[in-house]
């Protein structure tokens, strides 16, 4: 559905795959259903290796079909998308205004409250 279930902000001097290594194993435990994490290419590389033997998360790794030029729609990748360009509706989401990453986490579960309780209101 493209809902956010956890956010986890950090600054902007972290690559998204350390952040990924210290996530991963933490998400069984909060998440037990969770069995399969799509994630881009920025998240390639050996923390996949380092991961946990016993991690119930299979991680794919959804990257463009080889060859191709211009635009083109990725399966699954467009969820992820269309999720951010909800939060990029949130005026203090549309640019980086905040001085605090708890902030920020804030202001994304507050705009997701509000998307969630809009579609519950059409019920």
């Amino acid at each position: 559905m493209g809902l956010v279930m956890k956010a986890f902000v950090t600054e902007a001097d972290y690559q998204d795959r350390s952040v990924g290594s210290w996530l991963v194993p933490w998400l069984p435990d909060k998440f037990p259903r969770l069995k399969k994490l799509w994630a881009d290419g920025g998240y390639t590389g050996e923390w996949l290796a380092q991961l946990p033997a016993d991690c119930p998360i299979v991680i794919e790794i959804v990257q463009p079909p080889a060859g191709q030029r211009g635009f083109q729609v990725i399966p699954w990748r467009w969820v992820v998308e269309r999720t951010f360009a909800w939060l990029s509706h949130f005026r203090r989401l549309s640019k980086d205004y905040e001085y605090l990453v708890t902030t920020a986490d804030a202001i994304i579960y507050t705009a997701m409250i509000r998307l969630m309780l809009r579609r519950l209101s059409r019920c």
